[in-house]
């Protein structure tokens, strides 16, 4: 159970996110869109792409002044850390990124046979950085335990920011996922602090979710890596051991099975899924 007090705090930084995320967000839209910083969307439309650039400065904002006031303790440094490292690569990808690769076989194939690094493949390369960085610090165990903890951390964090990348397809459909995925963890997990980092993403994601479903402004990678590596930093702080090695299992099926196969055909396919995939979503954007 979370405590009254958590709850407080939880439910807080939703709505403060919220709302910082509401007044940055047409700024920020106006400001991508006049640097001319657009790019087509799955309907060939011209819209502002890295508006997910908005998740980590509400986030730093709010959880600036809970550290300010004491709510919230120096392990918020690790967390600023790791969505404000993530932001910055995605952003780098969404910038100079091109689509001559795709898959994380296809980044590395470039990178090991062609000798030629794609953005894909640095995101990938630096995302396992920060992953490992962020898994030190989470720490957990002694001796050889130790290190077992550190692999297993760092999967779950670099998995879980590639997860999010690949929904990020269609509108909301990144946004929904992290939702489903961020309900599991908060069920199974050790309640703690890392709500309330939850928390404030997730207010920001509210505010700007009608955007995304509406497909006027793309989160691009800028913003699916904060998405994905709060999950990851969620679930490798607060699950259980036994939770994190079934959560892990979870995601290394799901990077097989997209290789091998589109998740966007397989959801247009099922009827549900689909339903699932357009709820929200305008006629327009279909």
């Amino acid at each position: 159970m979370v405590d009254s007090w958590l709850a407080v705090n939880v439910l807080v930084a939703a709505f403060l996110s919220y709302l910082v995320t509401r007044i940055l967000l047409p700024q920020i839209t106006l400001m991508l869109s006049g640097a001319g910083f657009v790019r087509p969307n799955f309907r060939k439309e011209e819209i502002p792409l890295g508006a997910g650039l908005v998740f980590f400065l509400s986030v730093l904002v709010i959880l600036t002044i809970g550290k300010l006031i004491d709510l919230v303790s120096t392990k918020v440094f690790v967390f600023l850390f790791a969505i404000g490292a993530m932001s910055l690569v995605g952003l780098i990808d969404d910038v100079f990124g091109s689509r001559h690769a795709s898959g994380l076989k296809g980044h590395f194939r470039k990178l090991l046979i062609d000798r030629e690094l794609t953005t894909g493949a640095l995101k990938a390369l630096m995302g396992g950085i920060i992953a490992l960085m962020v898994s030190v610090e989470i720490g957990g165990g002694t001796g050889l335990n130790k290190w077992f903890f550190i692999l297993v951390n760092t999967l779950i964090v670099a998995l879980s920011t590639n997860t999010v990348n690949l929904l990020d397809l269609r509108p909301g459909r990144a946004a929904k996922g992290f939702t489903v995925f961020l309900l599991v963890i908060a069920v199974f997990s050790a309640k703690g602090e890392e709500l309330v980092y939850a928390a404030a993403v997730t207010g920001s994601l509210l505010a700007y979710l009608p955007y995304d479903l509406k497909a006027r402004a793309m989160m691009g990678d800028t913003g699916s890596n904060v998405l994905g590596i709060t999950l990851g930093y969620f679930a490798a702080s607060a699950l259980t051991v036994p939770a994190k090695i079934g959560f892990l299992a979870v995601l290394v099926g799901f990077h097989i099975f997209t290789e091998k196969y589109s998740l966007t055909r397989i959801i247009e396919e099922n009827r549900f899924l689909t339903y699932l995939d357009m709820l929200g979503r305008s006629k327009g954007s279909e």
